[in-house]
This record gives C-alpha cells, sequence and structure tokens, in this order.
C-alpha cells in the first residue's frame, strides 16, 4: 500500500524553503550553462578572426578555413556548426569586440559567472543573435539593457524590436533623453516616462478602421492583459476596469486603472476609438482629480491620466491643457506594426527642430 505523506503547516514551509533553493540553483546553472555557450562563442569568434587576419589572400583562406573548421567541430560535436552558424559566431566577435556598453545597470547580476573578455553578456545565444544585427549601436544597448531588466524572452524582445519600441520611446521624449535610452533603458523619473505615443496594440487582433467599439477594445485588451501590460512597460501592475465612481451624485467609469510601483501613483486610461475631442480631455482631467483627492494616499506620488485615441490633433491637446501640465497626456493607438523606416523619419525630424533645424 502506498502511504500518503501528511504535510504540517510548519513543515510545509521547511519543505517550500529547501525546494526553493533548489529551484533557484537549477535556475541559475541552466543560466551559467548559457552564458558559458555564449562566452565560448565570443572566444571561437576571436580565434577564426585572428586566424583569417594571418593569411595573404585573406578572403579566399577565411572561406577555406570556415569551411575546414565546421566539418572539423561537426565530426567531433555533431550539428550545430554549420559555416552559417560559424559566420554568425564570427561576427558576434566583430560587433562586441568594439562595443562597450555601461554596467552599473546590471549590478543585479553579479552574481552570474563572468569570464574576462573585456565585454560581460546576461543574456542568451539567440537573443545575441537578433541583437547584433541591429545596426545603430545606441538602439541595440537600448534593447540589449530592456532585455535584460525585464527579463524578455526571444519572443518579447523581437516583438518590442518590431513594434519600434526605441523609436516610440524617443518620440516622446527629448533628445538628452534619447542618449540616455542608449545607456540606461527606459526609466521611470517623471510622468511622462510612462507614457508612449503611439502604443503598438497589434497583438489585440483588431481590424485597422474603426470597426470595433470602445467596449470590444477594452474587452481585448483585458484578454490579452499580459501582452498589453509588456507594451506600457516596467512597473505596472493592474487594478481594475471599469472602476466606478461617484462624485456629486453621478456614477463615473474609468476604463482601465493601473498603478506605477516605480513612479508609485495610479495610471487612468481612458479608451476612444474615434477623434480626440477637448472633452475628453476635460473628462480625464476630472478622474484625475478625483483619484487625487479620494483615492491616492498622502505619501504617493500625484495621478496620471492618459486619453488613448485612435486619431488626434496636437494643437486640441495643447489648447485644453495648461502649459504646465505633467498628469494628463494624449496618445494614439494602433493596431499593426508600425513603418519602423517612418518612425525613424518621424524621430530624425524631430531631433532636427530641437536643434534648431539643423541635422543631428
Amino acid at each position: 500500500m502506498e502511504q500518503k505523506l501528511t504535510i504540517q503547516s510548519s513543515d510545509k514551509k521547511f519543505l517550500e524553503n529547501v525546494s526553493g533553493i533548489l529551484e533557484k540553483a537549477r535556475k541559475n546553472a541552466k543560466t551559467a550553462v548559457n552564458l558559458s555557450m555564449v562566452y565560448a562563442y565570443y572566444e571561437v569568434g576571436r580565434i577564426i578572426v585572428e586566424e583569417e587576419q594571418h593569411g595573404e589572400n585573406r578572403a579566399a583562406y577565411g572561406k577555406k578555413i570556415i569551411q575546414e573548421l565546421s566539418e572539423y567541430l561537426t565530426n567531433h560535436f555533431g550539428k550545430g556548426f554549420s559555416v552559417g552558424s560559424l559566420k554568425n559566431i564570427r561576427q558576434f566577435y566583430k560587433v562586441y569586440s568594439k562595443d562597450q556598453i555601461g554596467e552599473t545597470v546590471f549590478s543585479q547580476f553579479e552574481n552570474l559567472p563572468i569570464v574576462d573578455t573585456g565585454r560581460k553578456f546576461f543574456l542568451s545565444w539567440s537573443h545575441y543573435l537578433k541583437l547584433m544585427r541591429i545596426s545603430n549601436i545606441e538602439e541595440r544597448h537600448f534593447y540589449e539593457i530592456e532585455s535584460i531588466k525585464n527579463n524578455w524572452s526571444l519572443n518579447e524582445l523581437k516583438r518590442q524590436y518590431d513594434s519600434s519600441l526605441y523609436e516610440r520611446i524617443a518620440l516622446s521624449t527629448n533628445k538628452d533623453k534619447v542618449y540616455q535610452l542608449a545607456l540606461e533603458g527606459q526609466t521611470f523619473e517623471h510622468p511622462s516616462d510612462a507614457v508612449k505615443d503611439p502604443y503598438i496594440l497589434e497583438f489585440l487582433g483588431l481590424p485597422e478602421l474603426p470597426e470595433y467599439s470602445e467596449s470590444e477594445l477594452e474587452s481585448r485588451i483585458i484578454d490579452h492583459l499580459q501582452q498589453f501590460l509588456l507594451e506600457l512597460g516596467t512597473g505596472f501592475a493592474f487594478i481594475g476596469r471599469q472602476v466606478r465612481f461617484t462624485y456629486d451624485e453621478e456614477h463615473f467609469m474609468v476604463d482601465l486603472v493601473f498603478y506605477n510601483r516605480l513612479l508609485r501613483c495610479f495610471v487612468l486610461f481612458d479608451l476612444k476609438i474615434g477623434e480626440l475631442k477637448h472633452q475628453d480631455i476635460g473628462q480625464m482631467q476630472m478622474y484625475v482629480h478625483y483619484y487625487d483627492r479620494n483615492i491616492k494616499l498622502p505619501e504617493e506620488n500625484s495621478t496620471i491620466g492618459i486619453v488613448l485615441c485612435k486619431d488626434k490633433k496636437n494643437a486640441i491637446v495643447e489648447m485644453t491643457l495648461p502649459e504646465d501640465n505633467n498628469q494628463i497626456f494624449a496618445s494614439k493607438y494602433k493596431t499593426v506594426l508600425p513603418s519602423k523606416e517612418e518612425l525613424k523619419r518621424l524621430l530624425q525630424e524631430q531631433m532636427t527642430e530641437e536643434n534648431g533645424g539643423e541635422k543631428s
């Protein structure tokens, strides 16, 4: 007869503590193995490059040694060392041997195994295969830092890159902050740091034309809450949908309520499927004032309100809001992935304007 193990509450805590330690150790061991391969590929890339430089006819010689090395490694280790794979390893070294990045933002990873190569790595080989193909070094640094800070999977990294996260954040801020993105990734110091323009909601599966209602848009967001939180950025926690409050015997509903633990404030979203009107901004101002006066704690920061709309005119926003506004924002959303080229062009135009008409 199989005996059933009965666990007392105190024993259960003890067992869970031991189990937690072992789970953490296994995870760290897996991470260590993955990182060891990244460092190994970096070293292999260095050796290939140095060997190629010895040949008189470097192009022909390089092709020859790559082919011979592929055959040799395949015989010894099996699959994974095709000519194409070795070319990727060589390119990995060429890119990252000249690519230094500030490492103070990675202090939480200082217990991970580090090899003395002059360059620290924290991601999987698959991540670096994607990253090394980003030619803009500032943009590459941004995605590397964000992948590490937010523990992005490869699919999440690809999605954020395809949705032009770097360009969208850069468009929402000033040129000095653009430079900071390459050093620290996305930071949350001011209310505007929590806002993107536009937000990309391609994961909702909605058509580009407004053939859906605001309630359907809201429902789709809730159905894809994990992806929406990823789109919002670091530090967001979901509070509720259609959050009701009563003021002067009237009932009001806030479409979506979040809390950002880094800014330590509530973030309210109102969804509009059409063009933004000044009444929409006024309604959000009322929501924000109510939360500031009746919901938030004294030690928390002022509430942020974001009207998420299909279209907007910046002139309407500027004339409706006070000049010193730092709480109410209007952002467009897109239900299809944007063109990276178009966003890059808009970013260049914006930086040119901020430089007084001179190209940066």
